[in-house]
């Protein structure tokens, strides 16, 4: 197969004919976003960009430096394990959230019981079923309550655990967090157009946290739903930073550097195709044929596709997992690009002149074109539904969906638990129920033996390979593009700290 360069547009054609920048004479950072939020209350929200929200807004108890990889005391000034399920942490008593409510252990007690309890359909479950119940010891001092012994857990408490003002949340709910946003972060939120447009400004009451302070006053996300649009937004100074630039793009930018500055770095989302395996979606489905799902993995050249349109620092990958998370083993059984084997185990599985199917993604269009082309190549016919993430997230947990490409960032969290146990636990999203993949990953989940569980990962990621239940594709990169004006340096963990920009 052969893959077409994608195009520029005429975005940045236009842009060079009246090229006009911004300066940070307003002191305010204007960037975009692509995807729509489904919330901006942390957790009824999935998406990265949320997240990126999040980390402005919201503190956790703990924080996580990115170069170092140490748990620092954020909200909390220090914590204890009093034994494998039970950690108690002193609190910080200088802490005010943004409307003024003072921080305490009423907060993290109400906070934690509240985003634990099922029947308030926290997005993400896997964030925060590990934990059964916080209790007040007194005003400063609060002792969180496992369900089982979590080996991550302080990976999840600096990082998508986020806590919230309890009088404030009991009286809005998610629905007001979501247009009214109030945490103890670096930024505030000062407005908020659902799907369309967040502004946000400096916290000047901000805490001394390992986060450090805002360097820049005000910040201004748009939602821009086409990068075209964007680099022409950058170009007549509407935009200083881009974010998550395809490397075509990327590329052209980069040859101005006299204007522009890009920067490549790594992250921990990866690709992956899944197929409905259990036959939810359809008990007689062809995805329930492991020769069929291994035709697929045979059919697609992943090394193809990164050459040619992923490329940076993308790499391909044999498992559902970055290489930088533990319990990731990616010495598993690999599928190597071969057509004719594709062909051969389709004929093998009933399907001798393929079949027709509908097939979904919500982003990186360019990629599943590429996707469907390889597919379409060996006679599996492919009509494609592209979709917002949310949309086709509530169809997958619905039973709609055959096969779809998909990606993952873990949250930034650098443990297996944030992807195969988000996927293979036998949630809504466990496109598989493999009871032994189930029980493996489950128990990897809650046993404190590190040698344990990465055998038990590995175990868990053997099978998955071998009954190709998904099809890994690759390590994301990110390419972020800023004005000469904007200073900034990204992280391997896909997270843009709003906190860490500043103005040369």
């Amino acid at each position: 197969m052969k893959l077409k360069t994608l195009m520029m547009g005429t975005a940045l054609s236009l842009a060079f004919a009246a090229p006009a920048f911004a300066d940070k004479a307003d002191d305010t950072l204007r960037l975009a976003f692509l995807k729509e939020l489904e919330s901006v209350d942390n957790y009824f929200n999935s998406a990265r960009e949320g997240i990126l929200i999040s980390r402005a807004v919201w503190d956790g108890l703990l924080f996580r430096d990115p170069e170092t990889g140490e748990f620092k005391g954020n909200l909390a000034t220090e914590w204890t394990w009093i034994d494998d399920v039970t950690v108690e942490f002193k609190l910080r008593e200088d802490v005010k959230f943004h409307n003024g409510e003072p921080f305490n252990a009423d907060d993290v007690v109400y906070t934690v019981n509240y985003v634990t309890d099922p029947e308030n359909g926290v997005k993400v479950s896997a964030n925060v079923n590990w934990m059964k119940s916080a209790e007040k010891i007194d005003d400063y001092t609060v002792r969180i309550n496992l369900v089982a012994p979590f080996p991550p857990a302080e990976e999840y408490l600096a990082g998508p655990v986020v806590m919230y003002p309890d009088e404030y949340y009991a009286e809005v709910g998610p629905t007001g967090m979501a247009t009214a946003p109030i945490g103890t972060g670096p930024y505030k939120v000062d407005r908020v157009e659902p799907g369309q447009l967040y502004e946000l400004s400096k916290y000047e009451d901000y805490h001394d946290s390992p986060k450090g302070e805002a360097q820049i006053g005000k910040i201004e996300v748009k939602t821009i739903p086409d990068m075209n649009t964007q680099v022409a937004e950058l170009f007549n100074g509407g935009l200083d930073f881009l974010w998550n630039v395809p490397a075509d793009q990327a590329e052209k930018l980069a040859e101005m550097d006299d204007r522009f500055d890009v920067v490549n770095a790594q992250a921990i989302r990866v690709g992956y195709i899944s197929m409905d395996a259990a036959g939810a979606v359809d008990p007689d489905g062809p995805m329930t044929d492991p020769k069929v799902r291994q035709a697929i993995y045979h059919a697609i050249d992943r090394q193809a596709i990164v050459d040619a349109l992923v490329k940076g620092s993308s790499e391909v990958v044999n498992a559902g997992c970055a290489p930088i998370q533990f319990g990731c083993d990616l010495s598993v059984t690999t599928y190597d690009y071969d057509p004719e084997k594709a062909k051969a185990l389709l004929a093998e599985a009933g399907y001798p002149d393929g079949f027709e199917i509908d097939f979904y993604a919500y982003r990186d269009r360019p990629y599943a074109e590429a996707l469907m082309g390889f597919l379409n190549e060996v006679g599996i016919k492919t009509n494609f539904n592209y979709l917002k993430y949310a949309a086709l997230r509530e169809k997958r947990e619905k039973k709609e969906v055959p096969i779809s490409f998909q990606t993952w960032g873990s949250y930034s969290l650098a443990d297996v638990s944030a992807i195969t146990g988000e996927f293979f636990t036998g949630g809504p999203l466990d496109d598989a129920m493999d009871p032994e993949v189930i029980e493996w990953v489950k128990t990897a989940g809650a046993t404190t033996d590190r040698a344990e569980r990465k055998e038990l990962y590995s175990k868990a990621h053997a099978k998955i390979a071998d009954e190709a239940y998904w099809v890994p594709l690759w390590t994301y990169n990110v390419n972020y593009v800023l004005t000469k004006e904007l200073e900034f340096d990204p992280t391997d963990d896909e997270l843009v700290r709003f906190a860490d920009f500043s103005w040369k």
